[in-house]
């Protein structure tokens, strides 16, 4: 048998809190612990995602623990992605909370995968849509953070092309793909091309 998930329950209600907890203590996939600081997943019930609740996720996670699921009463486009921003990978709202549900997206919250409504999860891909069509495109950007140049440039690298390889290809001259490589390792702290090539294929970028 695994390892029973250690889960930290927050909630400002202290019945629902109450609640939640009686509903995990129970299962054999769960133990619960009484601070964030010991917990794989932190549970944080709400009943909308306001800014005391967006602030309370922040800092709730230090250095990428616990990762955090909300059970919400009421999500709408704004909350939703208030909770992605916030580093939320499960989202749940409290009707649909019974304990099978519960269980399961702590379990997959754990592994690092996620968790949304379906309908939930149309609507926030619709913002991401919006947000690339309105917001990004227009200044050059993707989701990647990396410009379609900086793409190009960075998969020629990993190929093995040289300076001089790939200004011939892409049609640049080569001060040009200097300077791409010069800004992209900078922003991203890189210490040379090989380590750009890595953090990219590691971030799954290129």
């Amino acid at each position: 048998m695994s390892t029973p998930i250690a889960t930290y329950v927050h909630g400002r209600d202290p019945i629902s809190q109450a609640g939640v907890i009686s509903q995990l203590r129970m299962r054999p996939e769960i133990r619960i612990v009484d601070s964030a600081d010991q917990a794989a997943v932190a549970v944080i019930i709400a009943d909308q995602v306001d800014e005391t609740t967006t602030r309370e996720l922040r800092t709730m996670r230090k250095d990428g623990r616990p990762r955090l699921m909300l059970v919400a009463t009421t999500v709408d486009d704004a909350a939703l992605v208030a909770a992605a921003e916030a580093g939320v990978g499960g989202l749940l709202r409290r009707s649909d909370a019974g304990a099978d549900l519960l269980v399961r997206t702590i379990v997959r919250v754990a592994s690092g995968e996620g968790e949304v409504p379906p309908d939930l999860l149309g609507r926030l891909l619709e913002q991401v849509g919006r947000l690339q069509r309105q917001v990004l495109a227009p200044r050059g950007l993707t989701f990647t953070g990396l410009t379609p140049r900086e793409t190009q440039v960075l998969r020629l690298v990993a190929d093995g092309h040289d300076t001089s390889e790939i200004a011939l290809q892409l049609c640049y001259s080569e001060r040009t793909v200097k300077n791409v490589l010069h800004d992209l390792t900078t922003r991203l702290q890189l210490r040379n091309r090989s380590h750009a090539v890595a953090y990219a294929v590691r971030e799954g970028l290129i």
